[in-house]
């Protein structure tokens, strides 16, 4: 519980209500911080029917999970509120702390800041494609492979990485096509890797998607040749909701795998110390590559090192207000 509340209205300020966002509340919550959430409802996994890999909630619905959370942190006396934040800036003055401004022109003041904005998906043009996003077509077979397992996938190639995501959905079904599409040749020993595993290769580029009944049937090339398919996985770049952050300062970074470019993120230190002091990142913002579970995980180490950022701030001013009292208790006499 902060013993200097006078200048601010929370001790914390957390942008983003989803895994990372709630799970870093609900530590700070529990330890008698002052918490207030900023959420404007829309998770990176809203349009999937369920989550998946979270131990002891497999399968649970995304927004049931965040409804849940929202209530345990109000349960321990947090607050969120539902918006947007259009941008923060840092107080001026030895107290130091931050301002955030929410899209409605609200304000509050916060000693510190936890971002968990995650990330944008930017898929490749394809059209149908992202109506189709988190359904029945995919990106992570560790999220949505058990789902679609022993039926027709699609892999469609649109980077250097495309062979090894064939390889690793070939795991979870005996058909997978691999769609050329934009990307690369294979090299002699991809395409070698690609027959001994039985993994089919497409040429051509994909102009769109069959859907009958609201399910995807197959995967249409230029010239009108359909590939039945039941599940199409298709990369997109990720890219850090980081627009909060760039007035701090804060700038983003390439996120590499294998020697390329797979999108953007937000640096930090373990526990999730930025460059900018006082501002803490969490969950996909930071590690585009966090799972479900990986994020909340974050979340809590990021919020354990706030509060012992905290606690060693509340120590320092009182150890000045004592010695100021005992000068003035000195000068009395």
């Amino acid at each position: 519980m902060t013993d200097n509340n006078e200048t601010y209205d929370y001790d914390v300020v957390v942008v983003g209500g989803g895994a990372a966002g709630l799970s870093g509340a609900l530590v700070l919550s529990r330890a008698r911080r002052t918490v207030l959430v900023v959420d404007a409802g829309e998770p990176r996994n809203a349009p999937a029917a369920h989550a998946h890999n979270y131990l002891g909630r497999e399968g649970v619905p995304p927004l049931e999970l965040l409804a849940d959370g929202r209530a345990e942190v109000a349960g321990y006396g947090g607050e969120v509120v539902t918006g947007t934040v259009a941008s923060a800036r840092r107080l001026d003055g030895p107290a130091g702390g931050f301002q955030v401004e929410l899209a409605d022109g609200t304000t509050y003041r916060a000693r510190r800041l936890l971002v968990t904005t995650g990330l944008a998906d930017e898929l490749p043009d394809v059209p149908g494609l992202a109506e189709r996003w988190g359904r029945d077509v995919l990106h992570c077979p560790y999220c949505h492979g058990w789902e679609v397992r022993d039926q027709p996938i699609g892999v469609l190639a649109t980077g250097p990485l495309a062979v090894h995501q064939a390889l690793m959905w070939r795991q979870l079904s005996q058909d997978v096509a691999l769609f050329l599409h934009t990307a690369p040749e294979p090299t002699g020993e991809e395409y070698e890797q690609l027959a001994a595993r039985g993994i089919t290769v497409v040429d051509g580029e994909v102009e769109g998607l069959r859907i009958e009944d609201d399910r995807l049937t197959g995967v249409r090339l230029k010239g009108g040749a359909v590939i039945e398919r039941r599940a199409l996985v298709a990369a997109g770049r990720m890219v850090a909701r980081s627009g909060v952050l760039d007035a701090l300062g804060l700038e983003t970074s390439e996120l590499m795998m294998g020697g390329h470019s797979v999108g953007t993120h937000v640096p930090s230190e373990p526990g999730g110390a930025t460059s900018v002091p006082g501002v803490f990142v969490a969950g996909n913002v930071t590690d585009p590559m966090a799972t479900l579970i990986g994020s909340a995980d974050a979340g809590v180490r990021a919020a354990a090192a706030i509060n012992a950022d905290l606690i060693g701030e509340d120590t320092r001013r009182a150890v000045e207000a004592r010695r100021a009292r005992e000068e003035t208790g000195k000068g009395a006499r």
